[in-house]
Order: C-alpha cells, then sequence, then structure tokens
C-alpha cells in the first residue's frame, strides 16, 4: 500500500505542536554533530531535552521559539536553541546574558528588571553579531565531522 505524506504548515500548528515540531527539527541538526537527544517530560533543572555528544558530553538545553532570556536560566548551565528563519542558533545561556547585558539595553527594560525576562521577537544587527558565532551553519553536501573552533565546549557546530 502506498503511502501519501503532506507536508504541514508551521504556522497552522498549535504551541505544543511547533514544540514537538521544533524538537525534532533541532534532534535532527544535532544528529549531524554527533548528539543524541532525549527529549524530557517536564522541564528538568530547566531544561526541555538533553543533547548527549558521542564525546559522553551531555548539553541540557531549553528549547525556544524565538530568541528568550531570563533570570531564572541562570546558573544553571543551560543551553538555549532557537530557530529564526532557517538558521538554528545554539547557546550557553548565562555567556549570551553578560554580553547582551553590557551591548545591549535589557537590563534596564521592566521586563528584564520586573519579570527577569526578555523576549525579542527580532533580532537587530546588534544580537545578530552576539548571536553569529552560535549560529549552526549547516553546509549542503558538506561531509558531517565536527570541525574544532576557537570557541570553547561546543559553542559552535559547523560541518566541514
Amino acid at each position: 500500500m502506498k503511502q501519501a505524506l503532506q507536508r504541514i504548515t508551521y504556522e497552522r500548528l498549535n504551541a505544543r505542536q511547533k514544540e514537538s515540531y521544533n524538537f525534532q527539527k533541532i534532534s535532527a541538526i544535532l544528529a549531524d554533530f554527533g548528539y543524541v537527544t532525549i527529549r524530557l517530560s517536564d522541564d528538568w533543572k530547566g531544561a526541555d531535552f538533553l543533547a548527549q555528544h558521542i564525546s559522553g558530553h551531555t548539553l541540557r538545553v531549553q528549547l525556544k521559539g524565538r530568541l528568550m532570556l531570563a533570570k531564572k536560566y541562570l546558573k544553571k548551565d543551560l543551553w538555549i536553541t532557537f530557530r529564526r528563519k532557517d538558521s538554528w542558533f545554539l547557546f550557553p545561556h548565562d555567556d549570551v546574558v553578560k554580553v547582551a547585558l553590557k551591548k545591549t539595553n535589557i537590563g534596564k527594560t521592566r521586563s528584564w528588571k520586573v519579570r527577569g525576562r526578555y523576549s525579542f521577537p527580532k533580532l537587530s544587527k546588534q544580537l545578530q553579531g552576539i548571536l553569529q558565532p552560535y549560529q549552526i551553519l549547516q553546509e549542503v553536501g558538506a561531509n558531517k565531522a565536527l570541525q574544532p573552533t576557537s570557541r570553547p565546549r561546543f559553542a559552535r557546530l559547523v560541518r566541514g
């Protein structure tokens, strides 16, 4: 029996379906860099999923629909991942918070001061510059080897 697969429209998915969809997408990308992922049923120490590298190193990852920084994630050794158009980013939360607080005005906003978080519906050029080292580069037709970079601890994933 022939099975007819139909592509879905991401925008038509509900919030829970989008989270599942995004988890599957980032899992497939991380697999190209030697990671297997384990989705957690409840946030564990702030993580939505674990990403374990073939070397044994494990990342606790919070999956977001867009860039968000939050005080509740500080000092938890969390990585944040989110999709922007066709690009994915994976970054150590605390490192990016330090830079963002220094180079932007988010620390002065009501959202950061009162709610303890700041969400970015769009990425300014300044934020794009901060996040550029953490963009996961997906080169078509490239071999799947993890290339070393000047950034420590898998901060930039590049297929070479």
